[in-house]
């Protein structure tokens, strides 16, 4: 156990803590706890887009599936996650910014009316239990690989619960933009230093594109055949878009100073996101390299501790001060935003319709008690799945919002036909058709993904139970004008 690693991690922690209750002390109503009241500047708004995406499943997942499969591999993230930010910042973010509301779910009221409100949030916060708990994997994991064993990793969730959980109940979203600037300082500068060094212990970089080229780990499109493309869209489309009717997504874009901030800084944080991104992939490479068969062994079976163990055994102290600042601040940036969006969701969309009366203070302290008791839940859900991929659990969560949450969304903002009666048909057909292909269920789900045939009939469901109504309406004055011209 290195005493120094340790203590240099408390340290860091106990920053992060400080600036949080820092944050506190700025916090006067419910718009400065869930959006920052509306005035970051471009460059936070562009760090705390990246944070939210950049987090355990792009340090530790991302890099192990391209060394199993390629690019092809991870066409769902970051390709599809980054894209999803820019798909936000050029089509969502200033039409939404200029409507003025606290949540995504305010949209779907305004829109279509409160029952679409409430099961849309019920839908985006269900989706939020496996990405917060791939977190909380993640940080269990890295305290008990940084004591050496001495922290179990159900121990080293609790510790990391706690430690993300104490500056977002008390700094809300204000305490999350800061600290996400800080971390995201942290962590570029500390893999881009460690991808040097990395690229060195390997033999050159030239070496590593080299190892890439040989295993045909370049190829980014599928076979072409159709079960193959359409699985390569299923999981393009599952974070490309079942991540944009999404809560932190939302905020990010609410909490910018004006439209064009929110709408540029989405854009530059998506971009980022991809490019750097192939940072940590790049170093897992250089991991293959000098590990030999032993990395390789770890890739396939153990990989989430692969790049942890490679910085452990193969670098100095500073390199691994550096790498376990960066990978903390990953997981936490990530995970002090899925904390925070739920829980404001659950209050402004679910129990403001059960308790319509409640004033700004009563409505400040129920989101504070709801992070709180979300955090719990999730917690237990992470140790109850422990062993689940912690790639597997992000890429599972934006499914139902995908079915769900999406096609309301585009049409509500983009289809002045879309009505209430569409967007529950959209919903119903969506959600059933996705259910409908699930391996327990049918085999429909081994040619076709479900989330695509989900998407698919959502949108059709949308159409048709909007126009619906008026083919009717037209019908029926058609039959009248008719028998008014009759003797």
């Amino acid at each position: 156990m290195n005493i120094t690693l340790i203590s240099f991690v408390v340290l860091y922690l106990l920053g992060t803590l400080g600036l949080g209750v820092w944050a506190g002390t700025r916090i006067k109503n419910t718009t400065d706890f869930a959006v920052a009241g509306r005035s970051l500047p471009l460059i936070m708004v562009v760090t705390t887009t990246f944070a939210t995406w950049f987090g355990a499943e792009t340090v530790m997942g991302i890099p192990a599936k391209f060394v199993q499969g390629g690019l092809n591999a991870i066409v769902e993230d970051p390709f599809g996650a980054g894209t999803c930010l820019i798909l936000v910042g050029m089509f969502f973010a200033a039409r939404l910014y200029k409507l003025n509301l606290l949540t995504i779910g305010d949209f779907y009221r305004q829109r279509f009316g409160k029952g679409i409100e409430v099961f849309c949030s019920v839908a985006i916060i269900v989706s939020y239990l496996g990405w917060v708990a791939a977190q909380i994997t993640a940080l269990g994991l890295v305290f008990s690989v940084l004591t050496n064993g001495a922290m179990s990793e159900t121990m080293g969730m609790i510790v990391g619960t706690l430690a993300v959980l104490i500056y977002v109940v008390i700094g809300g979203f204000l305490a999350v933009a800061w600290t996400d600037f800080i971390q995201m300082i942290v962590l570029v500068v500390g893999l881009t230093v460690i991808a040097f060094f990395s690229a060195d212990l390997a033999g050159g970089a030239g070496k590593v594109v080299d190892m890439v080229a040989s295993k045909d780990l370049g190829n980014f499109l599928p076979p072409a055949q159709f079960t193959d493309i359409a699985f390569f869209v299923g999981s393009a489309v599952t974070m490309m878009l079942g991540s944009i009717p999404q809560q932190d997504v939302f905020q990010r874009v609410m909490s910018a100073k004006n439209a064009p901030t929110a709408r540029t800084g989405a854009i530059i944080g998506g971009a980022s996101y991809i490019l750097f991104a192939a940072v940590p992939m790049f170093i897992v490479s250089c991991a293959i390299i000098v590990l030999g068969e032993h990395g390789l062994e770890m890739a396939k079976n153990d990989y989430q501790r692969l790049l942890p163990t490679f910085v452990l055994t193969k670098m100095p102290l500073v390199m691994q001060i550096l790498f376990f600042g960066a990978l903390l601040s990953a997981i936490k940036s990530t995970s002090s935003a899925t904390l925070l969006a739920p829980s404001t969701s659950f209050v402004e969309n679910i129990l403001k319709n059960l308790r319509p009366g409640m004033n700004d203070k009563q409505q400040l302290f129920a989101m504070r008690a709801t992070i709180v008791v979300f955090a719990a839940s999730v917690l237990l859900y992470a140790i109850k799945m422990n062993g689940t991929s912690i790639y597997e659990l992000v890429s599972s969560a934006y499914q139902i919002t995908l079915v769900g949450a999406f096609v309301p969304l585009v049409m509500g903002l983009y289809w002045k036909r879309a009505t209430t009666q569409g967007a529950i048909f959209s919903l119903g057909a969506g959600i059933a058709t996705w259910i409908v292909f699930f391996p327990q269920i049918s085999s429909l789900g081994a040619t076709f993904p479900g989330q695509l045939a989900g998407l698919l009939a959502g949108f059709i469901g949308m159409i048709a139970g909007s126009l619906m109504p008026q083919v009717l309406q037209n019908r029926h004055d058609g039959v009248h004008h008719v028998k008014g011209l009759n003797p």
